[in-house]
């Protein structure tokens, strides 16, 4: 689902979602240079009336397997996501339609709200191995709340790789109160969760 901010104005998501420090994102920018138009998973997308909506994509050098694998294992996303605090699924077997898992990631102070860890119930509405993921669900910390964010992957063979589409959206009186910097944060966390995705899925390509 989401990120949080770890590193920029008001949080960053997961979902947002991989080390301490703050990129520079200029959203409209950003998303002009990637993918066009909506992506959907089985049918379903993120959320089309939100007004907090980032997107973005990367090519990644290793097997399609491979990236799919370390996406949807989410029990292990601390092992290579430093925002990622704590995991748990909240029900047995692979992750599949239906399967919920619940995580923590810090959120820092700004100057309108103290710094507070987030704790994220995120379902899953559609997986299709080796394509797509969606899920969502809210964000919630004393002080901060997020109330639904919604969390697309894609992932399609190119020329030189894997070539991974996300999309997120939010929604929340608190967060769209300040729209461009909850954008920001927004941003800031789907880039860095693409690089850390792109960095550990090479990294174990080359060390097979």
């Amino acid at each position: 689902m989401f990120r949080t901010g770890v590193r920029a104005a008001v949080l960053t998501v997961s979902l947002a979602v991989a080390g301490a420090g703050v990129v520079g994102v200029a959203p409209a920018e950003a998303q002009a240079a990637h993918h066009n138009g909506p992506s959907q998973c089985r049918g379903e997308g993120v959320d089309a009336d939100a007004r907090i909506r980032y997107q973005s994509d990367i090519v990644i050098n290793a097997p399609l397997s491979t990236i799919f694998k370390l996406q949807t294992d989410v029990e292990r996303w601390p092992a290579w996501q430093a925002p990622v605090l704590t995991m748990k699924r909240l029900d047995p077997g692979p992750l599949r339609k239906g399967s919920r898992f619940r995580w923590t990631t810090p959120a820092p102070a700004t100057p309108s709200m103290p710094a507070t860890t987030l704790e994220i119930t995120s379902t899953v509405r559609q997986l299709q191995g080796n394509h797509c993921v969606l899920w969502r669900g809210p964000a919630i910390g004393e002080g901060l709340r997020i109330d639904e964010g919604v969390h697309l992957w894609t992932f399609t063979k190119v020329k030189g790789g894997v070539r991974v589409h996300t999309e997120e959206t939010w929604t929340g009186a608190q967060v769209e109160a300040d729209v461009p910097t909850a954008t920001a944060a927004l941003g800031a966390g789907l880039e860095a969760w693409l690089r850390d995705l792109k960095t550990t899925a090479e990294a174990r390509t080359r060390a097979q």
